[in-house]
């Protein structure tokens, strides 16, 4: 990791106050016994992820005060669309600081690796829709903590109605970016990646003027250290725990979607100076982020956690062959996030029992290891299977989005 030290940190980054119980100990003894190393990091990393709380897109916000704030919204929209389009030079009176944001994203960094970007995004599209539903289930524990909660509790973003709409959006975002040569230059990965780097800008400059917002507790909203996390949840985490269906990624594909997923967060603006280069640091970063939790969210992250299951609940007024979908639907997403979800976490949140969907993911194991296993033997099967993961994933899509557009626009008001 790429260590820049540093003392500051949220009060509610508890490392340091629970690294040394007899809990967090007894972790660290089982993991040296089992991966063969201290799974707590350097101090120093841990510092420098603390700090990362306060960090945030010092680029995109400058575009957003000077023409979105300045000028209008809808100027700043349309140089935006512009310029993902067309390029900057084609952009009319573009400003510095649109200049500056472009020339940022359109330089290279010198870490990216174009066939590992590319082994990245295939893996994850691999994954199919389960990939949606998991990272749907585990982001509910990111719930428990204020700085994720709040944000999305105070501008509704993912509660009652809206829920399934933004989860879908988000949907639309995962399969943009991961298409073949979706985030080079003016293609729809990419464009998708600016678009809701702006909209961040939006929900932090209006969450750090409300009065809720406590950045002593929390740090900036939407911040390097959390989108940190949101990127981990997209490669590591589901590289690691999916194998629990019967997913088959070696260390090098695990690595890969991290890679790629570096370089999406690089175009959202998502720089942290301690993102993980290996599967080891990963796992360290996970523990960290387990031992640093305060659990805090309350009545937020449980109203978030409830309307994230209600949302794909059977409509009673659609006609029954739809009423039956929709109801195979629900179980599959209520199996998913029973499934992966801690059990105290599941419990807390007072969410509906999930009766043998809960068995749903691990009675997926045998089929998709056995698919896993001919992919590996034979490499040709490798573009069927991405053939088929990519056609399930677009119908699924479909079928639940109807003709409705990603829009990725933040919240006009707050809920409270």
């Amino acid at each position: 990791m790429n260590e820049t030290p540093t003392d500051r940190r949220p009060s509610e980054f508890r490392y340091w106050d629970n690294v040394e119980s007899t809990r967090v100990r007894a972790v660290r003894l089982v993991g040296r016994a089992v991966l063969g190393f201290d799974l707590a990091p350097p101090d120093e990393v841990v510092r420098s992820f603390a700090a990362s709380y306060y960090d945030a897109d010092p680029l995109a916000e400058a575009f957003v005060e000077e023409v979105y704030f300045g000028r209008s919204a809808a100027e700043g929209r349309a140089m935006l669309d512009q310029a993902i389009a067309h390029g900057v030079a084609s952009v009319d009176d573009a400003p510095e600081s649109l200049h500056r944001l472009f020339e940022d994203i359109e330089r290279d960094p010198d870490w990216l690796d174009a066939e590992l970007i590319a082994l990245g995004a295939r893996v994850f599209r691999r994954y199919g829709t389960a990939v949606f539903r998991f990272a749907g289930a585990i982001t509910l524990e990111g719930y428990s903590e204020s700085s994720v909660a709040k944000p999305l509790a105070l501008t509704g973003a993912y509660v009652g109605d809206s829920t399934k709409r933004r989860f879908l959006e988000t949907a639309a975002f995962w399969i943009a970016v991961s298409e073949p040569g979706g985030l080079a230059p003016s293609a729809p990965g990419r464009a998708s990646a600016l678009r809701v780097r702006v909209m961040h800008v939006f929900v932090r400059k209006r969450l750090l003027a409300h009065p809720e917002w406590d950045a002593a507790k929390w740090g900036v909203p939407i911040s390097q250290g959390d989108s940190l996390l949101t990127l981990m949840g997209g490669s590591f985490i589901p590289g690691v725990a999916m194998q629990a269906m019967g997913y088959r990624p070696s260390m090098r594909e695990i690595e890969a979607m991290m890679h790629f997923w570096r370089y999406v967060g690089h175009l959202m603006g998502v720089r942290p100076t301690c993102y993980p280069a290996s599967v080891r640091e990963a796992a360290q970063l996970a523990f960290v982020t387990m031992v640093k939790a305060s659990r805090t969210s309350g009545a937020d992250g449980r109203n978030l956690c409830q309307s994230y299951v209600k949302a794909f609940a059977p409509d009673p007024d659609a006609p029954l062959a739809e009423r039956l979908r929709q109801a195979w639907s629900y179980g599959v997403h209520l199996g998913y996030t029973r499934f992966f979800l801690p059990p105290w976490t599941y419990r807390k949140n007072q969410l509906p029992s999930a009766g043998l969907w809960a068995l749903h993911p691990l009675l997926q194991f045998p089929f998709i290891f056995g698919a896993e296993t001919l992919r590996r033997t034979f490499p040709a099967l490798d573009e069927v299977a991405d053939r088929v993961a990519r056609r399930s994933r677009s119908r699924w899509f479909a079928r639940h989005m109807g003709k409705r557009r990603a829009e990725y626009r933040p919240a006009e008001r707050f809920t409270r």
